[in-house]
C-alpha cells in the first residue's frame, strides 16, 4: 500500500512538473511585448498596492527555503545524496536570496500581486524540488563521483558567483535613496546587460545537470523562460535610455544574444 501511494504521489507530481514547463513557455509567449510589472518595469497607479522591496523579497523567497527544510523533518527517511544535493544547491541559493539579498536590496516597492504570485511559485517549487530529492530520487553509490554531478555543481557555483557579484555591482550603482538608472560596468556586465540573470540561469542549469531529474529540468526551463525575456527587456531599456550604451554588449549571452 505504501509503494502504491508513493507511485500515485509521484505521478501527481509529474503532472505538476509538466505544468511548470507549460507555465514557463506560456510566460515566454505572453511576455513578448511586456514584462512582469516590478522593478524598472513597474506600472504604478492608485489601485496598485505595494510592499517595501526588502520585505517583499524576504516574504516571497522564504517558502522555497522553509518548505524543503520542513520536509527534512518528516519521519520518512530521506535520500542521503538527495539531501546533500538539496543543501549544496537549492538551499544555498534560497538562503542567500532570503537572508542576504533581501536585506541588502535597494529596489523599488513591489506590487502586492507580484509578491503573492512569486511567493506561491516559490512554495510550489520548493515542495516539488524538496520532495523529489528527499523522498523520491534514487541515486547510486557512485553518483557523487560521476562526471555529470561534478560538472553540474561546478556550473551551479560559477553561476551563483556571477549572480551574487552582478547583484553587488547593481546595488552599488546608486547611492541610498537615489532612484536614477546608470549603466552597469564590471564583471560580465562588460559583455551582457543581464549578467545577474545569466548567473541565475547558469545556476539552475548546473542544478539540473547535477540532479538529472524532471523536477530540476522543469525548474531550469521555467527559469530560462522567465529570466531570458527579462534580460532582453533590460537590454532594450538601457539602449533606449542611454545613447552611449556599448554597442557590443548583448542582452544575455556574450557575443551571441
Amino acid at each position: 500500500m505504501k509503494n502504491a501511494t508513493n507511485v500515485v504521489a509521484w505521478q501527481t507530481e509529474r503532472v505538476e512538473l509538466w505544468g511548470l514547463i507549460l507555465v514557463g513557455l506560456a510566460h515566454l509567449v505572453h511576455h513578448k511585448k511586456a514584462q512582469a510589472a516590478y522593478g524598472r518595469h513597474i506600472i504604478l497607479s492608485p489601485l496598485v498596492r505595494t510592499v517595501p522591496a526588502r520585505l517583499a523579497w524576504f516574504l516571497q523567497e522564504m517558502p522555497a527555503f522553509l518548505i524543503p527544510l520542513l520536509l527534512m523533518q518528516l519521519p520518512h527517511k530521506p535520500s542521503t545524496m538527495g539531501k546533500y544535493l538539496l543543501l549544496k544547491t537549492f538551499f544555498l541559493h534560497y538562503f542567500q536570496r532570503t537572508f542576504v539579498y533581501s536585506l541588502l536590496t535597494r529596489g523599488q516597492p513591489f506590487p502586492l500581486g507580484v509578491m503573492v504570485s512569486a511567493g506561491l511559485f516559490c512554495s510550489i517549487n520548493g515542495f516539488l524540488q524538496g520532495h523529489y530529492l528527499l523522498h523520491c530520487a534514487q541515486f547510486d553509490d557512485k553518483w557523487s563521483s560521476c562526471f555529470r554531478y561534478n560538472i553540474g555543481l561546478l556550473l551551479f557555483y560559477l553561476g551563483m558567483a556571477i549572480n551574487v557579484h552582478s547583484d553587488y555591482i547593481l546595488r552599488n550603482l546608486r547611492k541610498p535613496k537615489e532612484i536614477v538608472y546608470k549603466i552597469p560596468t564590471g564583471g560580465l556586465f562588460e559583455y551582457v546587460s543581464g549578467a545577474n540573470y545569466l548567473g541565475e540561469i547558469a545556476e539552475w542549469l548546473g542544478y539540473a545537470v547535477a540532479t538529472w531529474s524532471l523536477p530540476s529540468i522543469s525548474f531550469f526551463i521555467f527559469s530560462f523562460c522567465f529570466l531570458g525575456p527579462r534580460a532582453y527587456y533590460h537590454h532594450r531599456f538601457y539602449q533606449e535610455k542611454f545613447k552611449e550604451y556599448p554597442k557590443s554588449r548583448k542582452a544575455l549571452i556574450p557575443f551571441l544574444f
